[in-house]
């Protein structure tokens, strides 16, 4: 299926023009962090050792297709951070720094000499935002912090999945998500700090545990009140019914929620049995809680007898909340997804075009954009440092030298 094609559109600046990020951070969440001020029109350099960013190595069918897609409108500056010349580097890019982000274990970047003290010494307004896996403090802060060990550790995997069956992960990068999502917001109101209140810089200790657990409900209140943990319950929910996934004839699937008394009354006539409204077992959301077995029998029963689309037909006509279950063969071909662009294709060096996903929020008077293709390694190293003084002859020292690599000796 044909996409539209969105155009680069270098000439505009973005909202964040003049906002400049040294990014040190590696894998998912600096990057979701960093791609979200990017498309915003932040000058992000990302700094990456000789063998690049981890993420460059996940890849589909040999493609580093997150890579390709979290790191558009980015800088690529490849220094060999073990090495004095190229800490020396860095130190003359901070002061023209308004962020600078890292997610190495906490203490890493004190031992390097860049330290929030150190760092804000040459720059007293710099935003520095700090991602681990469980913060800069704490008992555990030394422990490796990848997200499939705080996506257990949050909540999340116990109470996701069926009664019957074991705890369940995400199946994507759920907390380094949720943990880039919030850090960008986080940068922003530092900024706001500095910018409009005449503030200084600050440090921002961003852990993937946080945000998680902050997103996942009301758990400690519950169970404060009620002496239970929140159960397993596959697709239905602890809070209201019917709410559920149901196969279809074709074999697809279709969710359904009638979380509001008027939606089941609603529901209840559309599928011919009005009278469920007034049944003891279904009158109230308490009383359906209760039989949601029995409740999710007769909804079944009518939704196997159709098609997806033809559910999905039939319950829009009813103004009942009723959707389609898609894979990305569906979400490809949708009309609404097709007409407003959140999936389409953009020019790539290696394949012509590439699909990635529009740029979220959308803001009416000072939209985001994808200015430029994600970097290849080391590819605006003369570019970037010729802006910190170093000449050809300087720069073709630092390459000998191993300080820097060029981005032919990308590997």
């Amino acid at each position: 299926m044909m996409l539209k094609q969105r155009d680069y559109t270098p000439e505009a600046p973005g909202p964040l023009k003049g906002v400049r990020v040294l990014d040190l951070s590696r894998l998912f969440a600096g990057n979701v962090l960093t791609q979200m001020l990017g498309d915003f029109g932040a000058d992000v350099i990302k700094v990456e050792p000789p063998t690049g960013d981890t993420l460059r190595d996940w890849k589909t069918a040999g493609v580093s297709t997150h890579w390709k897609i979290y790191s558009r409108n980015k800088r690529s500056l490849a220094l060999d951070l073990r090495k004095p010349a190229a800490i020396a580097l860095l130190r003359k890019l901070v002061p023209t720094a308004t962020i600078f982000l890292e997610s190495f274990r906490p203490g890493t970047l004190e031992k390097m000499g860049l330290g929030p003290e150190s760092l804000h010494a040459v720059n007293p307004k710099l935003v520095i935002a700090r991602i681990s896996g469980w913060g800069q403090d704490g008992p555990y802060n030394q422990r490796p912090g990848f997200g499939t060990i705080i996506e257990g550790m949050s909540g999340f995997a116990s109470f996701n999945g069926f009664a019957d069956r074991e705890p369940v992960l995400p199946p994507m990068y759920l907390a380094d998500g949720v943990a880039g999502l919030y850090g960008a917001s986080a940068v922003m109101i530092a900024l706001r700090e500095v910018e409009h209140n005449g503030g200084q810089g600050q440090v921002i200790d961003l852990p993937l545990l946080d945000p998680l657990f902050a997103i996942l409900s009301p758990q400690a209140a519950n169970y404060r009140l009620t002496g239970k943990t929140k159960p397993r319950t596959g697709s239905r929910s602890s809070n209201s019914a019917p709410r559920n996934t149901y196969v279809c004839q074709d074999g697809r699937y279709v969710a359904l929620s009638g979380s509001t008394q008027k939606m089941s009354e609603r529901l209840f006539a559309a599928i011919g049995r009005p009278e469920l409204a007034t049944d003891p077992r279904f009158r109230t959301n308490s009383d359906r809680l209760k039989n949601v077995e029995a409740l999710d029998a007769i909804i079944a029963a009518f939704i196997a007898q159709r098609t997806q689309a033809e559910n999905v037909s039939f319950f829009e006509q009813a103004e009942v909340t009723v959707g389609p279950i898609y894979d990305i063969t569906q979400i490809l071909a949708d009309p609404h997804v097709i007409e407003r662009e959140i999936v389409a294709d953009y020019p790539d060096a290696e394949f012509g075009q590439l699909p990635m996903h529009h740029v979220v929020p959308r803001l009416r008077g000072t939209p985001g954009s994808i200015r430029s293709r994600a970097p290849d390694l080391g590819e605006h190293n003369r570019e970037i440092l010729a802006e910190v003084g170093v000449d050809d002859a300087a720069y073709a020292q630092l390459v000998a030298d191993g300080v820097a690599i060029e981005s032919s000796e990308k590997k």
